[in-house]
């Protein structure tokens, strides 16, 4: 057993917290019955809310209901092999699907209903990187027990369209980055059931030596025109369904991404290294087709404190818009109340919650959420939108009453 030196001090954790947004608190969660590891693995928010949690070094799949905080642990027929460094993408039938790393090219899906894995068509090119790891890692309280990573992947995102854009690591089994090691793409078609091969990552000159590109272990977004901002390791590339396109220098990729209700995204910044957190602009709109729709406000006489609903299509959006090749996950398929004075032009949001669904591209089918007006909103005129994915909704009229 060989004991990588940057590893050495690797450890696993069942470990978990709530958190309360309300009250600003944690409290310890205790984890799935008889699970020891669960950091660093992949998840997804199915459609009825519940938390789907796979172990990481096992096949094993647990859920976690957001009403009574308990879990369950489910079955997981068929899956190829263990769940480490995968990423899972919730697509629009409910099911979840990911691309294997130990077991690459393979692909498969879940299906909660059935509990199990369905093995899809094999991605035309390879998209895992292999370990750099000899031997293993040893983890746990001695340690005693081994881990071999099977190394890493990049993001896969599902668009509008119904097509999954997947990203690689670096290929060749080179991790130099060198130019043959440039990381490959594949295209799901979610209607098909086939794959085809996308772009490989741009050859990037920095100072004068070339490397090859990647996604591995990285951040990708939806952006509201439907491209997708995918952050490689040199620079940063949009992808419009046939291209990737090389957009700002690689100083501004460094840290997480996220898409603001405004449509721009947040890049997280990493400030040990003087990165600055950043925003982005995508130019180009959306299609009409793809935005929230508010068919019902419960009143339109809104009191701030109070709770009420309102009803349409589309308040989750197309996507989980955001995905990274396994850990750090944080899907954005939730609806967003915002509420505009249109005396003074402020904007305010409500909290949404306990909304019928989390699934995504949900089309015709009749949806609600429950917002709070905040205490401390405006009073008059103004205009309410549901926004998903950075879309907002033609806006309804409402009145804000004056607090008591």
């Amino acid at each position: 057993m060989n004991t990588p030196g940057p590893n050495s001090d690797f450890t696993l954790t069942n470990e978990g917290a709530i958190y309360d947004p309300r009250t600003d608190t944690w409290t310890p969660l205790a984890p799935p019955a008889g699970v020891d590891n669960i950091g660093d693995s992949p998840c997804a928010v199915l459609p009825d809310g519940r938390f789907l949690l796979g172990d990481k070094l096992t096949t094993r799949v647990h859920a976690l209901d957001p009403s009574t905080l308990r879990w369950k642990n489910l079955k997981s027929k068929d899956k190829n092999d263990f769940n480490a460094e995968e990423g899972w993408t919730l697509l629009s039938d409910g099911s979840v699907l990911t691309l294997d790393v130990l077991d690459a090219p393979k692909a498969e899906a879940y299906s909660t209903s059935g509990q199990k894995w369905d093995h899809l068509r094999d991605v035309p090119v390879d998209l895992h990187s292999p370990t750099t790891v000899v031997g293993c890692v040893p983890y746990g309280p001695t340690p005693t027990q081994c881990y071999y990573p099977p190394g890493e992947i990049g993001p896969a995102m599902l668009r509008p369209d119904g097509t999954v854009f997947a990203t690689g690591s670096y290929a060749n089994a080179d991790p130099t980055l060198s130019p043959t090691s440039a990381g490959h793409t594949a295209i799901y078609d979610t209607h098909t059931g086939t794959w085809t091969q996308g772009p490989d990552f741009p050859i990037q000159d920095v100072n004068g030596t070339l490397y090859g590109d990647n996604a591995g272990d990285n951040f990708a977004v939806l952006l509201p025109n439907g491209k997708v901002l995918v952050e490689g390791l040199i620079s940063g590339y949009e992808f419009d369904g046939t291209q990737l396109v090389t957009t700002v220098p690689y100083t501004v990729y460094i840290g997480s991404l996220t898409v603001l209700p405004t449509g721009e995204v947040l890049f997280g910044g990493f400030s040990p290294f003087g990165f600055p957190a950043q925003l982005y602009t995508s130019p180009g709109g959306h299609d009409r087709d793809w935005e929230p729709v508010i068919t019902r406000l419960e009143d339109e006489d809104l009191h701030p404190g109070s709770t009420y609903r309102v009803w349409g299509r589309q308040f989750n959006g197309l996507s989980q818009a955001q995905a990274l090749g396994d850990e750090e996950q944080a899907a954005q398929n939730y609806p967003l109340v915002r509420i505009t004075n249109k005396a003074t032009h402020h904007v305010f949001y409500a909290r949404t919650h306990d909304h019928s669904t989390m699934g995504v591209a949900t089309g015709e089918k009749k949806v609600w959420t429950n917002f709070d007006v905040p205490q401390h909103i405006e009073a008059g005129a103004s205009q309410l939108e549901v926004v998903a994915n950075g879309i907002a909704s033609r806006p309804a009229d409402v009145w804000v009453d004056a607090v008591d």
